[in-house]
């Protein structure tokens, strides 16, 4: 008898769970994306909450852009971005401040197509004559390829000359212009490329010319569901989740 009711309590907590469940709205950000898509699901599952999920770029003038759908009045309980753009958004009083967390940091790395030789990046000179050599370079429109745009090829002393080769790819990844032979390189975060078929990733730039990208999350004022919100941050931060985090290119951060 006691067994059969524990296991009727067990229910009746199950049946109370299901019928509190609520459907949440996350924007999230290329960087994260990948570590999300294996996250979230397992998130669903262990709550019965539901997440409806719009991607688009951390900045930029893309309508999808998170800053610019906040703008537009687009509801979200969840914003998983670059740390800087969400600090952006909580100095306009957009994003509740006491709700950041910090995810992971990202870095960038380099793709070819698939089938073609794998330059030499290990050192700063190896990246420097690999851009060199190029015909063409692209990398994107968030936070890898504006530092790539404004910093990176002037560390080099190669802007001059990849001014006319290489490009900014908005909305797609940017893998995905090298997989059909359009561009002979392409950069971006590791946890954008590595999902892209068609592609061989080469592997992550020398450190002395990284740019590491921390990616963060937090809760947008008014949202609807702030406490199911802040479950999901805290289930994406966990030491549990750091497997996940990592098996899709992007590195824990120490806490």
């Amino acid at each position: 008898m006691k067994k059969l009711i524990n296991l009727s309590a067990a229910a009746l907590f199950a049946f109370s769970a299901l019928a509190h469940a609520e459907q949440l709205n996350v924007m999230t950000s290329g960087g994260f994306t990948a570590a999300y898509k294996i996250l979230g699901p397992k998130f669903a599952a262990a709550t019965g909450n539901t997440l409806d999920t719009q991607l688009g770029p951390s900045m930029g003038k893309a309508p999808e852009a998170i800053p610019n759908r906040l703008a537009r009045g687009e509801h979200a309980d969840v914003v998983i971005m670059v740390g800087y753009a969400l600090d952006d958004l909580i100095k306009q009083g957009k994003v509740d401040p006491a709700s950041r967390v910090e995810l992971a940091d990202s870095r960038i790395g380099l793709v070819v197509r698939q089938g073609a030789p794998k330059p030499d990046i290990s050192s700063v000179e190896g990246l420097k004559k690999t851009l060199l050599d190029a015909q063409s370079v692209a990398y994107s429109d968030s936070a890898s390829g504006v530092y790539i745009e404004q910093q990176l090829f002037k560390k080099l002393g190669v802007e001059d000359q990849l001014k006319p080769k290489a490009k900014m790819i908005p909305k797609v990844p940017v893998g995905s212009v090298v997989a059909t032979g359009d561009y002979q390189l392409g950069f971006q975060q590791v946890s954008e490329l590595l999902p892209v078929p068609g592609v061989t990733f080469v592997g992550k730039i020398p450190e002395s010319v990284q740019s590491v990208t921390r990616f963060a999350a937090g809760i947008p004022v008014g949202a609807q569901h702030p406490k199911e919100a802040k479950a999901l941050l805290d289930y994406l931060a966990a030491p549990a989740a750091q497997a996940d985090v990592q098996a899709t290119g992007l590195d824990s951060v120490k806490r």
